[in-house]
């Protein structure tokens, strides 16, 4: 019997989460104004406990339940834990944002759980059924995030472009897991590897099945040509959304990604990895250069995660363990790096006015010397500069890219990190060397101040200490 309660402790923290996410739409209803912080301390609970339960219930071996559509494996674990603490940083980050703008409402803390819970039945997905279930579950709730301020002209644009893009990539990756389904006669990953081994590409359908999953996943990472989306929704949303989009669904991505080419594609590994030397290639060219024409700082950042997005592709294209690790490892850190960025970005705003401009950050070192220096450490480990952790995660790509006898890539990788100092370096000028702007105090809560202090030490304590990260993500790999 598959739904007796041993079988479902593999899959406890998703039960625990979609109930206590269930718990807090209903508590929300009978709480005042003035008592929607206990909603938001629900979630920060909720968020917390699922990472004691995924610790107190994880095994070393991998675990297939629910018929074979779910698995439940050490670098599942992994990616579990790094998404509900940056969710939980993301929340933290945008509690004084949300309150000055009359948006601290139940419903941003429930769609962003259910977005949460999407992640993850995506990271623990063994078949094209599961993993588009969690994907459709992430998207959705994203959508109306987008939309959350129903006064914004921009956000209500931005999210019908993300719905119609968002949509039409779904229907691509539908039709592809569709002809996958028809040529190898399952949706389970182990059987479809199995069959893609024994019939190769000599199956028009089976090869046109590999392009049109490639291109959902590229539209899911924010990959070049299916990156229209991204510059749009990072503008348009409210700052706290985009936090939360521009962090944790990076590492949902990277693992939509190993479950669907590793897990099921393996076998056509050589065909795949074509298709993401063309993307990664083509998202670090145009993410670092356009970014420099940048003004506004959401789009600059963007434009950013696109070219980051073509450095967790190269771990991934190498087809090796130290590649997944590599990729895995960059993904945790870009999130870590994202969740720092934009924070500090809402720190700088207030009632009625948003910090966008890069001319806003001017003189930062006069007003706030402390969170100029956080800022500073984030830039610099955006950049890759040592000895920041960022300069790491591009080095373990680059040297898992070399490994596989392709250094022309990590060739155009570093020329292309060389172009993004630029626009990075140019943040830290105009908070350092040029005289401010605007001389109003900054006025964050004291959890708020002490969490995007820890953030953005983090990028030189983990540059310090790549491997405490690092082992964690090769063992986690090597099971898989």
């Amino acid at each position: 019997m598959q739904f007796e309660m041993p079988s479902l402790i593999p899959v406890l923290p998703e039960l625990f989460l979609l109930t206590m996410t269930c718990v807090i739409l209903v508590v929300d209803l009978f709480l005042k104004e003035e008592q929607r912080v206990i909603s938001y301390g629900l979630v920060q609970i909720s968020l917390l406990l699922s990472v004691c339960i995924v610790y107190l219930t994880s095994g070393a071996e991998a675990e297939v339940i629910f018929y074979g559509s779910v698995i439940r494996d050490p670098m599942g674990d992994v990616l579990k834990v790094a998404i509900y603490l940056i969710s939980a940083g993301a929340f933290l980050y945008s509690k004084d944002y949300l309150l000055d703008r009359n948006l601290f409402k139940g419903e941003f803390y429930v769609l962003g759980l259910f977005a949460v819970l999407g992640m993850t039945v995506m990271v623990s997905a063994n078949s094209f059924l599961t993993v588009y279930l969690g994907l459709e579950l992430l998207a959705l709730s994203l959508y109306a995030l987008v939309a959350f301020d129903r006064d914004s002209k921009a956000g209500s644009e931005a999210a019908m472009k993300y719905f119609v893009l968002g949509a039409l990539a779904s229907g691509m990756l539908l039709y592809g897991i569709s002809m996958i389904y028809g040529a190898t006669g399952s949706i389970e990953f182990p059987q479809v590897a199995k069959a893609v081994a024994e019939t190769g590409m000599d199956n028009m359908v089976l090869v046109f099945g590999l392009v049109f999953v490639v291109i959902g996943l590229a539209f899911k990472f924010g990959a070049v040509p299916l990156h229209m989306w991204v510059p749009d929704v990072y503008h348009g949303a409210p700052t706290a959304v985009t936090l939360f989009i521009g962090s944790t669904p990076k590492i949902a991505a990277f693992a939509l990604a190993m479950r669907l080419l590793v897990d099921g594609l393996e076998p056509l590994h050589a065909d795949w990895q074509g298709m993401l030397v063309i993307l990664a290639v083509l998202s670090m060219a145009l993410g670092n250069v356009i970014a420099i024409a940048q003004t506004n700082i959401k789009r600059m950042l963007a434009y950013s995660t696109i070219s980051h997005v073509g450095f967790i592709l190269l771990g991934i294209l190498a087809g090796t363990s130290k590649g997944y690790t590599a990729a895995m490892f960059y993904s945790i850190v870009y999130a870590i790096m994202a969740l720092g960025g934009f924070g500090i970005v809402l720190l700088l705003s207030r009632r009625g006015f948003e910090a966008e401009n890069l001319d806003d950050y001017k003189g930062l070192h006069d007003r706030s010397p402390w969170f100029a220096a956080m800022m500073l450490l984030l830039m610099f480990s955006m950049a890759g500069v040592p000895p920041t952790v960022g300069f790491f995660a591009k080095m373990f790509v680059l040297e898992a890219v070399v490994s596989i006898d392709m250094t022309w890539l990590a060739l155009v990788g570093v020329f292309f990190s060389i172009i993004g100092v630029y626009y990075y370096l140019r943040i830290v000028k105009l908070m350092y060397f040029d005289k401010p702007t605007d001389d109003t105090p900054l006025t964050a809560g004291l959890d708020t101040r002490i969490a995007l202090s820890v953030n953005g030490l983090m990028m030189l304590a983990l540059g310090m200490f790549p491997a405490a990260i690092l082992s964690i993500c090769a063992a986690a790999v090597g099971s898989v």
